[in-house]
């Protein structure tokens, strides 16, 4: 555990992060590349790709994209167009590797997804399909708080400043009528904006008092003996709001969409397996987990954080226009206009010929 000087210097760091960095609950910045699947003798190239990069987080809110990586579903539709997976820790250098042609798809969180098509003027990226619901959680010390009403004073973690979880914990504090300021995080409750890695050690040290946190750091901290004091799925319709979508290229998307339905099948299909075989598809995303990043979660950990995660392949379009308009008027975000930022017109052929039904883009779509 880091020294309290060190930390305290790490955590103001951390809370002068630029205005929307918006991190999308991964942990780092960097990206790495390397295979994961072979190559079935006699393929044939996809497009006549010799290669598709595919970005990620090593979370479980990512797991369509840990476990199609493992089990060899996006192979398998490439034929003998290579997969490339990238691991990334942090939405924007997901967005940055996606806008400067280093990766052609990724799955990433809804407020990454926004900003850098808002700032691109919507010629960036587009969303083509949905991935996850659900995996986030405000989770807290039992000492310190027991109540909703006991978080005002309080310290409260969240990822990054402007992030999906930091805008979601700002619109619920703004709706109990507490004031905060949204860029210094000072106010009522105060919100401290840390990298999720180190939000074990800094709950562990006593600097926050608790967390708003995606799978697996909520469930970290369940571990050190924080209790789950609200599952985000309970301020939502249905219980079901989007966490991770797929993004592309607008330009690969154009170039190659044969490419892009192959993925979106290997997605579909993972899905459609993961949901089939929740326990198998649950050892195959951490045994993922530890191959991109060393370490594999305990069943401690997993087995919770999983239980809170559903994955789908509706983008659950009409929940990023609230998480927008959450954004937006937290003073994080200029109003988007976000009108074209999806096209599911390869997801839903996709599902017309699996049989399944199609999903909508909430009037978001490109046509």
């Amino acid at each position: 555990m880091p020294a309290p000087t060190a930390l305290r210097r790490g955590l103001a760091a951390l809370a002068a992060l630029p205005l929307l960095a918006l991190a999308a609950c991964g942990y780092g910045s960097q990206a790495r590349h390397d295979g994961t699947a072979q190559v079935a003798a006699g393929a044939e190239r996809t497009d006549g790709l010799g290669s598709v990069r595919i970005g990620y987080f090593g979370n479980l809110t990512h797991a369509t994209a840990l476990v199609g990586m493992r089990k060899g579903f996006f192979q398998k539709e490439l034929g003998a167009t290579r997969v490339e997976p990238a691991v990334f820790n942090a939405g924007p250098s997901e967005i940055e590797a996606l806008n400067s042609g280093s990766i052609d798809i990724g799955w990433i969180g809804p407020s990454p997804a926004i900003n850098g098509y808002a700032k691109s003027g919507g010629t960036d990226l587009r969303i083509i399909g949905g991935s996850a619901s659900g995996g986030v959680k405000l989770v807290v010390n039992p000492k310190r708080i027991t109540t909703a009403k006991d978080v005002r004073g309080k310290r409260i973690a969240t990822p990054q400043l402007g992030n999906t979880q930091d805008v979601a914990f700002l619109d619920w504090a703004a709706g109990r009528g507490w004031k905060v300021d949204a860029q210094s995080g000072k106010g009522d409750v105060t919100v401290v904006r840390m990298d999720n890695k180190i939000t074990p050690d800094a709950y562990g040290s006593g600097s926050v008092d608790g967390a708003w946190v995606p799978e697996p750091t909520a469930s970290k901290l369940v571990a050190e003996g924080a209790k789950v004091l609200l599952d985000e799925s309970s301020l939502w319709p249905d219980k079901k709001f989007v966490i991770t979508n797929i993004v592309v290229r607008q330009g690969f998307l154009k170039e190659h969409p044969k490419a892009v339905e192959a993925v979106l099948r290997a997605s579909v299909e993972t899905n459609k397996w993961i949901n089939a075989h929740p326990g198998q598809a649950k050892a195959a995303a951490n045994r993922q987990l530890a191959a991109d990043s060393g370490t594999a979660l305990p069943a401690g950990v997993l087995d919770p954080a999983w239980k809170s995660i559903t994955f789908t392949d509706d983008p659950l379009a009409s929940t990023l226009g609230t998480e927008a308009r959450h954004a937006v008027e937290a003073g994080l975000l200029r109003k988007p206009d976000l009108k074209g930022i999806y096209d599911l017109t390869i997801l839903n052929k996709v599902l017309e010929d699996q049989g399944a039904g199609t999903v909508g883009d909430a009037g978001l779509g490109t046509r």
